[in-house]
Formats: C-alpha cells, sequence, structure tokens
C-alpha cells in the first residue's frame, strides 16, 4: 500500500529523483524521461475519460490503462534484475499487452475501412485520443533509446506500442465509427488536388 502524507519533500532540489530501487537519478536521466512522458500519457488519458460520458465501455478500458500506466511507470523506476530483491518489483506483463491487443481487435470491427490517413480532431473524444496516442507514442521512442542504454522490460514497449494503436481505434470510434473522421487530402493546399 502507497502512502503519501508529505507532497514536497526538498530532496529533489538538486536536480536529482528517487527511483523505487537503486540510487537517485539525475531529473533529465533517460529513464526518468521515460516514466515521466508515460506520467503525460496517464495525463492525457484522463483529459480523453471527460469525453466519455456515453461510452461506458470505453471509460472503463481507459480507466483499467491509466492503472496499467501505473504499473508500467513502476516496473521504469525499478531498475536492475529481479534476483535478490527484498520485494517482488512490479512489471507489465503480457496479459496486459494481449488485453490491449483484445481491445483493438473488439472495437476495430465497427469501423468503416480507412480510405486516407485521419487526422487528429473530430469530437472532442477523438480529439484527446490522438493527442494521448501522439504521447503514447513519444513514450515509446524514449522506451526504445533507454532500451539501448540498459536492460528493461520487453513488455514495456509491446505494451506502449499496443497502447497508441488502441487509442488510434479509439479516436476513430469517437468519431462515429470513423464515418465522420477527419481525412487528410492530400495536397489539398498545393494547388496539386484534384479539387484544385
Amino acid at each position: 500500500m502507497v502512502k503519501l502524507n508529505k507532497i514536497y519533500t526538498r530532496t529533489g532540489d538538486d536536480g536529482t529523483t528517487g527511483l523505487v530501487d537503486g540510487p537517485r537519478r539525475r531529473k533529465d536521466d533517460l529513464r526518468v524521461e521515460a516514466f515521466g512522458t508515460v506520467d503525460e500519457v496517464n495525463a492525457a488519458i484522463g483529459m480523453c475519460r471527460l469525453h466519455t460520458k456515453d461510452m461506458a465501455r470505453v471509460d472503463s478500458a481507459l480507466g483499467r490503462i491509466q492503472n496499467d500506466l501505473f504499473d508500467l511507470g513502476s516496473d521504469l523506476a525499478t531498475p536492475g534484475p529481479d534476483d535478490g530483491r527484498k520485494y517482488a518489483a512490479l512489471r507489465i506483463t503480457e496479459k496486459q499487452v494481449t488485453w490491449l491487443e483484445g481491445q483493438i481487435d473488439r472495437h476495430n470491427e465497427a469501423l468503416e475501412p480507412l480510405t486516407s490517413f485521419v487526422l487528429p480532431g473530430g469530437s472532442p473524444l477523438a480529439a484527446n485520443c490522438h493527442l494521448a496516442r501522439t504521447i503514447a507514442r513519444r513514450a515509446e521512442r524514449v522506451v526504445v533509446a533507454l532500451g539501448s542504454e540498459e536492460a528493461i522490460n520487453p513488455e514495456i514497449q509491446r505494451y506502449l506500442n499496443r497502447l497508441s494503436d488502441l487509442l488510434f481505434v479509439l479516436g476513430r470510434l469517437a468519431n462515429a465509427n470513423g464515418t465522420k473522421d477527419v481525412l487528410w487530402e492530400p495536397g489539398r493546399n498545393t494547388g496539386t488536388s484534384k479539387e484544385g
């Protein structure tokens, strides 16, 4: 059980932060950047949930994802091998990735086939899903960079990759199952499009 009595500790005033385990890291450390960006994804998903009033299943899924993202952040904040730890480290699992895949498949079935790339926009939920998707992609890029320097749980990268896919699908779902997607029109403003 996590218990937080004090919001400020002054321990980070020197530009470092504590991890779940291991020595303190600089706040511009790649590992800190990774879990900080995951926190941004979580906050963006919170914004999505402001617009799920009539979509209980979507809201429930997003709530579950927010909880998983805290698991993922804890995983990133617990570097090193799991052997010899006093307490088991919290790690993202294949089961959590597989659940995302099931959500993608379930929601994608109802969507109109794509005829072009989708521009972020449409309904408020769709626009926020696209924003969260782009932050998830950034988190994935930071995790890939981290993984080239330090050992990380490979399920983290898989989870973030599937999450961005699901957020894309949910963005389309929020645009009347894709029928009200805002589509890219290549060259529309260059004078080279078919519309002129």
